[in-house]
């Protein structure tokens, strides 16, 4: 049940028809992994700690840089030096002591990636390299288990949610195939306005709610593109590949 502080506390969702108690109860009884606790993870952590998930699971290896703090808005100046987990988790529970946020520094790969997000309800990947975006996405596949995917480059970004073992939605596979098409790039390399960051994290956490408590049209299959130096969104239908390594007819 909901207690009163949460019930005070969640009373703008509550009145939502689309949410209402019963959403905010599955909310509150949801486990959420978010990989990566910087552009992307910064504003889904925090949205998804204030709207009641039960659990979060932050999965980041890295340290707060000075460098970060111009668009990684969850972590302060005097955080310079701490594991990125560990600010990100403090945060998230300042905002929302109701939910249980465990902190685990490592970096993913393929052979611990399954046990990383066993039991999870959804998958938030919002990391910087390819290698680890497949691993999640290929384990997500997996598990059954639906896949909110966010990326960032300069002035741009990019949104999917993904369920392939289901037969007429696309995995992530579908749409990069085995490799990406070019090199990995960071935002170091090529540079990052802060506030795009904001906006694709945010939707993320967005589509990562709707996830847990269906609302409105479902965007499963559908690709978000926007371009923020024009201020232009585009949404693609992304088909499903038959000929898939990973979800298709004969996946691998």
């Amino acid at each position: 049940m909901l207690s009163d502080a949460e019930l005070e506390r969640y009373a703008r969702h509550i009145v939502l028809r689309e949410i209402g108690g019963t959403g905010q109860m599955r909310l509150k009884a949801a486990s959420v992994v978010v990989i990566g606790a910087g552009g992307i993870g910064s504003p889904a952590i925090q949205y998804l700690a204030g709207a009641g998930i039960g659990r979060l699971r932050l999965i980041d290896d890295d340290v707060v840089e000075p460098s970060n703090l111009q668009r990684q808005t969850i972590f302060a100046t005097t955080d310079r030096g701490r594991a990125k987990v560990d600010a990100a988790s403090n945060r998230a529970h300042a905002i929302n002591p109701h939910v249980e946020i465990v902190a685990s520094r490592q970096r993913i790969d393929a052979e611990d990636v399954a046990m990383t997000i066993a039991g999870a309800d959804v998958v938030l990947d919002g990391c910087d390299n390819f290698t680890t975006r497949l691993a999640v996405a290929d384990a997500a596949l997996h598990a059954r288990i639906p896949l909110v995917s966010a990326a960032v480059d300069q002035f741009e970004g990019q949104l999917g949610v993904y369920r392939g073992w289901q037969a007429d939605l696309p995995c992530y596979r579908c749409f990069v195939g085995d490799a990406p098409a070019r090199p990995d790039r960071s935002c170091a390399d090529v540079g990052i306005l802060g506030p795009v960051t904001g906006i694709l994290g945010s939707m993320a956490a967005l589509e990562v709610i709707r996830a847990i408590v269906p609302f409105g049209d479902d965007p499963a299959g559908s690709l978000l593109l926007a371009d923020l130096l024009s201020l232009r969104f585009r949404t693609l239908r992304l088909p499903k590949d038959p000929g898939c390594r990973a979800c298709g007819q004969r996946p691998v």
